[in-house]
């Protein structure tokens, strides 16, 4: 195995459904107020500064992988994206709702496997899920995911069993001890995968756009025409001064965002689910908002109901729920 060496520089992609979302994940990143002003919400952001003794840079992306972007948007976030992230990111970041479906996300992981190759999520992907707030005041997230999401472990499982949250009830310090773990996750990761960053022809390609960008810029700024070999050699000093700009000029990458998003290649969406389905979705919704004492004995009592039906099974449910809860309370006190 060869040594690991940190980055001087991490890149880091933010992604996501919601701008608002991916706003508030670089600004508890970076130790930002408000990233807002000053960005357009159909482009490409990037935001340079220190986070957890590390240099970081962060590029946020809107969600070109919504159904409601066109192919020709598409095609200018993700050129933008890939030269913006050059020579290649060290993770992307995807945001994921703890309260909402996952089918745009779900799309963004295929996308970025025919993009940039299955170890773009199995490898280089981190899933930072949102809105955990929302959790009761007692459930972890974890328990939350494996009791009642499935389908988010399911995503989990796909970047490499990586996910982490910045949203925490301790205030700042335990903020920036949850922006310390997630950087020291993406590292692991790295290391894990002995690669430097995420490599692929795609990245390859827009590198070398970039550059030659740098110094076609370099020598107009020193107002040669056209190359010498008397001219001097382009400094790395004169390349990096221009980096960010030649990284916005180079164009659009000729990608088949049309192919990539065809209905043929996603994911089949879910079906819709039964009667059945529905309602106990709906009831395992309402009993998991539930002080954690009586779950079970509301559950118990809502099946009961469900069983027997009509009022009267309405009656019995309740019943049943009650005496199961008291019960419950007797053995917890108890216990005490």
């Amino acid at each position: 195995m060869s040594a690991w060496a940190q980055p001087s520089e991490l890149r880091l992609v933010v992604l996501g459904p919601k701008r608002a979302a991916n706003r508030a994940v670089v600004c508890s990143i970076l130790g930002l107020e408000d990233t807002q002003q000053g960005t357009n919400a159909h482009e490409c952001s990037k935001h340079r500064g220190e986070a957890a003794g590390r240099q970081v840079l962060v590029i946020s992306s809107p969600a070109w992988f919504s159904s409601a972007c066109s192919p020709e948007e598409r095609r200018k976030q993700l050129s933008s994206l890939v030269a913006l992230s050059t020579p290649g990111p060290h993770a992307f970041l995807l945001c994921v709702s703890v309260n909402q479906p996952a089918e745009d996300e779900t799309k963004a992981l295929e996308a970025l496997t025919k993009l940039f190759g299955p170890s773009a999520v199995s490898r280089n992907t981190v899933v930072l899920f949102t809105h955990t707030e929302e959790l009761g005041e007692d459930e972890q997230l974890e328990e939350y995911l494996v009791t009642w999401r499935k389908d988010l472990l399911a995503l989990v499982a796909r970047c490499g069993d990586r996910y982490h949250t910045l949203e925490s009830r301790g205030g700042e310090p335990e903020e920036k001890r949850a922006v310390e773990e997630l950087l020291e996750k993406v590292e692991q990761a790295l290391k894990e995968s002995e690669t430097p960053h995420l490599s692929c022809q795609l990245y390859q390609e827009a590198e070398d756009r970039v550059r030659a960008r740098q110094v076609e810029m370099v020598r107009q700024r020193r107002g040669e025409e056209h190359e010498s070999p008397t001219d001097p050699e382009v400094t790395e000093e004169e390349m990096e001064a221009v980096r960010e700009e030649a990284e916005r000029s180079v164009g659009d990458f000729n990608l088949d965002t049309e192919g990539i998003f065809s209905l043929s290649s996603m994911p089949p969406p879910c079906h819709p689910p039964s009667l059945l389905g529905g309602l106990w979705g709906k009831l395992t919704a309402w009993i998991r908002w539930l002080p954690s004492l009586v779950r079970r004995e509301a559950l118990l009592g809502a099946l009961v109901g469900l069983f027997v039906g009509g009022p009267f099974g309405g009656m019995v449910g309740a019943t049943v729920g009650s005496v199961a809860t008291e019960v419950g309370k007797r053995k917890a006190h108890k216990a005490k």
